[in-house]
């Protein structure tokens, strides 16, 4: 491989370099070093025609076109030449600098990853090369089978990575209705899990849920690659197959010397402590529970507790076979005395405030047939923004609480959420009878936090209570680089330009592409490329009371809006108290 300094004007992007196609690359954090001292790392260039083409150094060679661009002397630059129409090693070469710099997306990676093939090179040795294993080179070259107009809407940002992933799962003709729902004006095409559900009929059915030799399967079977699973593409195959093994499963059971064996409708949950263990030998039965997912249990060796209490009436060991005395009080007469025997517990509940708290308490966590209380979802319509929740002070604090809470309560640590109602009361009793033993001051924490994990984002109570604190979030957020990419609106841009750094810079620019004015943010923010860093900076938009950076009515965004509907219950009202 030669070294020579080449001019400028004899270099030029190659279309083998994997980020080839998009905009320019983002060069404001190499561009002052650059300016300053040059081009020290040489390019990795090869010949092509009477000039060379830069293979890596991609963003080197902009920052030179942009400082000649300025009128300043670009020396010729330091560049490493490849021999010429390597174009395996050019791919590679260009691959590992950008895997180095910036992991990229899964379409970027697929394209290099297959012209490499095409080059003859092989799954192992590009594994081996990147230090990648194969599974992860045959998940992105998996892309392949999608549509051409399914790559284009990626490139061009209409979904994420994970929806591309899931199209992988979809046959020729299932992408192109998902088309035909992604341009139609009417109809809305699912993305992320949704998609799954759609793709798969609803259940997302894994084939490790099956009873039966997957080889006998008469249905399409596809393979998320991405996921390390396989699913039933047709439910309904699924399920007739799924179903003839169960009545296998029966009548092996019966011939085993089981005395009954019961498949319980789907969906139908085995409630445990209704029955009680009792052996084959004993007269035990099988009871068989079938989930909408296709999970079958088998539980061995129950019987009803109402035959088990039949059971020592009678002496050890011994059946009632004879029919069922009636029950000693009629339908009617139960529910006269469930209403007066809850009369009079709510009554008495009146007047023990504590122990209704821990009833409370109980209810949001576990929930009831009456009370049906969820976590907020969060959902966002970027994952880029879900990570910087994830990423923030705040969002930090609160996962702290919560590993704190389930170790309080006895919980698995890897409970996702704390509210998890399922409409059984049982749980709900459970939980009731631990917390009457728990401190009042753990109560009170853990109530806080359910309320907390249930508190709906977006909505008027976060405008209330916000401003009920008078919450200052100066020294509980920073700004990072996804808030300055979602500022869009020119005037907006501006007006934030103008607040972050003053208005003399903000008119000086206001003639500025709002790129431009969205950098100069950035370096007032970092305090880079000669800007005095603005320390502890706080947009208006996280302010409570909320405010807009411009003269446009706040009554035009949802936030604003939710501010002006309870805005008069603080008229004249002291914010900022903690009770």
């Amino acid at each position: 491989m030669e070294l020579r300094h080449i001019k400028l004007d004899n270099l030029k992007p190659t279309n083998v370099n994997v980020r080839h196609g998009k905009a320019a690359p983002d060069i404001s954090d190499i561009l002052p070093s650059i300016r300053k001292r040059g081009i020290l790392q040489p390019l990795l260039v090869r010949p092509n025609g009477k000039g060379y083409e830069v293979v890596a150094g991609r963003r080197r060679y902009f920052a030179a076109k942009a400082l000649q661009k300025d009128g300043e002397k670009v020396e010729p630059i330091p560049c490493a030449i490849m021999a010429k129409g390597d174009d395996a090693a050019a791919i590679e070469a260009s691959l590992l600098e950008n895997i180095a710099r910036l992991p990229m997306d899964p379409m970027q990676q697929y394209e290099a990853f297959a012209r490499l093939i095409k080059q003859g090179d092989s799954i192992g040795n590009i594994a081996e090369t990147f230090g990648i294993t194969e599974l992860a080179v045959k998940r992105t070259l998996a892309l392949a089978g999608l549509l051409p107009a399914i790559k284009a809407l990626y490139g061009m940002g209409d979904f994420d990575g994970e929806t591309l992933r899931i199209l992988t799962l979809a046959s020729k003709a299932q992408q192109k209705e998902w088309l035909a729902l992604v341009s139609g004006k009417k109809t809305h095409a699912p993305t992320g899990y949704q998609l799954k559900r759609w793709l798969l009929g609803g259940d997302n059915i894994k084939t490790s849920q099956a009873l039966f030799d997957l080889a006998k399967c008469k249905g399409t079977i596809v393979t998320d690659l991405f996921g390390d699973d396989d699913y039933f593409a047709e439910p309904e195959q699924f399920w007739v197959m799924q179903m003839e093994a169960i009545e296998q499963r029966v009548q092996t059971y019966k011939e085993d010397g089981w005395t009954g064996v019961e498949v319980f409708e789907q969906g139908h949950y085995f409630s445990e402590w209704e029955y009680e263990k009792t052996g084959k030998e004993d007269g035990g039965r099988i009871y068989i529970t079938i989930n909408q997912r296709g999970d079958v249990t088998f539980h061995e060796g129950f019987i009803t507790l109402k035959e088990a209490r039949s059971r020592k009436a009678n002496g050890k060991g011994e059946t009632d076979k004879d029919r069922p005395p009636k029950p000693e009080i009629p339908k009617a007469m139960q529910t006269y005395l469930e209403l007066h025997r809850h009369a009079l517990v709510r009554t008495e509940l009146l007047s023990h405030p504590k122990v209704a708290l821990r009833l409370t308490v109980a209810h949001m966590i576990a929930g009831s047939s009456l009370w049906q209380v969820r976590p907020e979802p969060q959902r966002v319509p970027k994952p880029e923004i879900k990570t910087s929740v994830l990423d923030s002070t705040s969002h930090q604090a609160f996962e702290n609480e919560r590993t704190a809470i389930l170790k309080l309560l006895g919980f698995n640590k890897d409970r996702a959420d704390l509210v998890r109602c399922n409409g059984d009361s049982y749980p709900t009793a459970m939980l009731f009878v631990k917390l009457l033993t728990t401190k009042d001051a753990d109560v009170s924490r853990i109530l806080t936090f359910a309320m907390v994990e249930s508190l709906e984002a977006g909505s008027c109570l976060i405008e209330a209570i916000g401003n009920h604190f008078a919450i200052d979030a100066t020294n509980k957020w920073q700004a990072d680089d996804l808030f300055i990419d979602l500022l869009k609106d020119k005037k907006a841009i501006n007006a934030v330009l103008a607040n972050v750094a003053n208005e003399k810079v903000a008119e000086a620019n206001i003639k500025e592409t709002g790129k431009v004015q969205k950098s100069i943010i950035s370096d007032f923010i970092k305090g880079e490329n000669g800007r005095k860093k603005r320390k502890n900076w706080l947009p208006k938009y996280l302010q409570f009371p909320f405010k807009g950076h411009t003269d446009i009515p706040i009554e035009t965004i949802s936030i604003g809006a939710s501010w002006l509907r309870v805005k008069a219950m603080f008229k004249g009202k002291r914010t900022g108290k903690s009770t």
